[in-house]
């Protein structure tokens, strides 16, 4: 095995080792657990860089294993990979340092941070897969540790909610194995092709071809929380706001929706898509579901429900961008799969800050917030006007690029979803705003915990206050060459539009 070969595959070990360490680890071993789930995020982020400065330069990393006769798992870090695991390693170390100090003194925290690093290996690996099967069992591993997750607690309603996400991602799991055994069939290989690989076949095939992309779609939509799949992802906020951060941010929603990116660019290929004629009824799908998204979001009080229907709506927009079937809306699809990441697992943070500190859990305890935790609601405003698509936050960009995108493919009816959500963020946002900055604050919080001169603890402080100046450097720094926006249009150039 040369040493291009084992990187991919150490990228996924970093993980998983320390985590079945972890696993086995008494309560008491604190400093330990702590040492291997920083290290291994560690190794991890340096592994990621050194092959994301490689592929920048023409290096080839890939690793092949053979399963079955003519089914290999393979390993390939693309362009289009590494944005998606350079994420999870980033925000793999901000969350374990976030976890550390939220889930400090609380029961079954070795149990937590091995089922949490699983989770981010299956999330590794789901982003390197080579191919569809590849991908569907890191998939499916995804499924498994997430769920020891949301029912962390062990609470009657963590109970219900994590029945409901199994049912749901067993459901779509089912459809992506249909869809997949069917393809197989029909194709003789599964592997990820720039521009597709079934674009050969006898047009007598076009029909199943359609049922093909209809039952990967759907089993994709599961997780990336596209309507009426999404119904397990607001129940999902039960979790610990660790979990909820790593849900909406990197692991699970995310790999729904990097896998519709894959599956319309890389196995049907995105101008044979819009020939058969998928991608405009998918546009529409996404384009829904961010009006619904936001209109449910807009009800809320509860502020961890709010956030996970606005994940609903801005989740969507990667969907949207690859459907929508031109390079300038690819760019703003893929390179929201990193801005997206960066705003909402800010704004999962601050809300899990607000519950630990102060037990404020709805908008309408939120009175004058601001004041008593200023850096907290500083990162939290930095976030929100991210999503509402106010420069200079990296949501802007995105929103910019779909928009330039509608038009450049005569999709000009996308405009109007883009500025009708962008509205309703605003419609669910300001308000908070208002509210934790410019009300009086109560004389005396619910559940107030006393961190010194700081507002809350350090490690619950800092990871907000880190990803929201990522975000923003997101958005200010959007023309520097190592920018996501820069690497998208790399993606864009060399994976899905080549000459």
């Amino acid at each position: 095995m040369t040493l291009n070969e084992s990187i991919p595959l150490l990228v996924v070990l970093s993980s998983l080792v320390p985590g079945l360490i972890i696993f086995g680890l008494a309560e008491e071993r604190s400093t330990l657990r702590i040492v291997l789930n920083l290290l291994g995020a560690v190794i991890k982020f340096a592994l990621v860089i050194w092959m994301l400065w490689g592929v920048y330069n023409g290096q080839h990393y890939e690793l092949r294993i053979a399963l079955l006769t003519d089914l290999e798992l393979v390993l390939r870090a693309g362009p289009l990979a590494l944005l998606f695991v350079i994420l999870s390693s980033v925000l793999w170390l901000v969350t374990t340092v976030y976890a550390i100090g939220y889930l400090e003194n609380s029961p079954f925290r070795s149990r937590f941070f091995s089922f949490f690093s699983l989770c981010v290996t299956a999330t590794v690996g789901v982003a390197l897969s080579g191919n569809m099967i590849t991908f569907l069992l890191f998939y499916e591993l995804l499924t498994l540790a997430t769920y020891p997750l949301i029912v962390h607690r062990g609470t009657e309603q963590a109970r219900k909610a994590g029945q409901t996400y199994l049912i749901y991602t067993i459901f779509g799991g089912a459809l992506l194995l249909l869809g997949t055994v069917w393809l197989y069939t029909l194709t003789g290989t599964l592997e990820f092709t720039p521009r597709g690989f079934v674009s050969q076949l006898d047009p007598s095939h076009y029909p199943a071809l359609i049922m093909i992309f209809i039952l990967l779609i759907g089993g994709l939509g599961v997780k990336a929380a596209l309507f009426p799949l999404h119904g397990w992802l607001p129940q999902a906020m039960v979790a610990p706001a660790p979990v909820s951060a790593l849900l909406h941010a990197v692991a699970v929603v995310k790999a729904g929706a990097f896998g519709i990116v894959r599956v319309v660019y890389e196995v049907f290929g995105v101008e044979f898509a819009s020939s058969l004629g998928v991608t405009t009824p998918l546009a529409i799908l996404a384009a829904f579901t961010i009006i619904f998204g936001s209109l449910r979001a807009l009800f809320q009080d509860d502020l961890k429900r709010r956030l996970a229907f606005s994940t609903i709506s801005q989740v969507s927009y990667i969907t949207l961008g690859v459907a929508i079937a031109g390079p300038i809306a690819t760019i703003g699809g893929v390179v929201h799969l990193v801005h997206q990441g960066l705003m909402k697992i800010t704004l999962f943070f601050c809300a899990g800050n607000l519950a630990e500190t102060l037990g404020i859990h709805k908008v309408s305890e939120m009175n004058g917030v601001g004041r008593r935790m200023p850096w907290t609601m500083a990162a939290f405003t930095i976030g929100a006007f991210g999503m509402i698509g106010a420069p200079p936050v990296a949501g802007f960009i995105s929103k910019w690029y779909l928009g330039l995108g509608a038009l450049d493919a005569d999709q000009g009816w996308v405009i109007f979803v883009l500025a009708g959500s962008s509205l309703l963020n605003a419609a669910y946002f300001l308000p908070i705003l208002h509210t934790a900055w410019f009300k009086q604050p109560p004389e005396h919080w619910h559940a107030e915990h006393d961190f010194g001169r700081h507002e809350t603890a350090l490690a619950l402080l800092i990871p907000p206050i880190i990803t929201a100046l990522l975000a923003l450097g997101a958005g200010l720094l959007a023309s520097v060459a190592v920018s996501p926006l820069e690497w998208a249009k790399i993606i864009a150039a060399r994976e899905f539009y080549q000459p």
